[in-house]
């Protein structure tokens, strides 16, 4: 099966065009909490996809979705449970179901979604001063 092409690039080669591409992100923030319904009673569901559920629950983007989102996604649970449960030929359906929620890095791209977690905040490279400019450089109190 062919896929979607290559994702698209956050940032292009022209500097003016960054701040335009920047402001058509939506970013959200991971806060820790739970989103979303639970898991319906009386379903025999697998370990794995309980685990994913909540995964999605507790997901930065999981603050965007509405109510038919969660009705889409808990169909696509069913599915997860399927696939774990030993059901072949939902594998397909399910990737594609699962990126229309930003699912992997590439999926956010082409949601034009960014994710702003303290991880990635902790992650982005300090800026290096140069030794002989250091002497000039003094902190100041907040």
């Amino acid at each position: 099966m062919p896929g979607r092409g290559s994702p698209p690039q956050k940032e292009r080669s022209r500097p003016n065009d960054t701040a335009r591409r920047a402001a058509e992100f939506t970013h959200v923030a991971t806060t820790g909490k739970v989103s979303g319904p639970e898991l319906p009673a009386g379903i025999p569901w697998n370990p794995r996809t309980v685990a994913w559920w909540q995964t999605w629950r507790e997901c930065a983007q999981a603050v965007l979705f509405t109510g038919t989102d969660w009705d889409f996604l808990l169909d696509t649970a069913v599915l997860h449970n399927e696939l774990w449960t030993g059901t072949t030929g939902v594998a397909a359906e399910l990737r594609l179901r699962v990126a229309k929620f930003g699912a992997s890095p590439e999926d956010r791209l082409r949601l034009k979604l960014e994710v702003d977690s303290d991880v990635a905040l902790s992650k982005q490279p300090q800026t290096q001063v140069d030794p002989r400019k250091a002497r000039y450089l003094k902190a100041v109190d907040a």
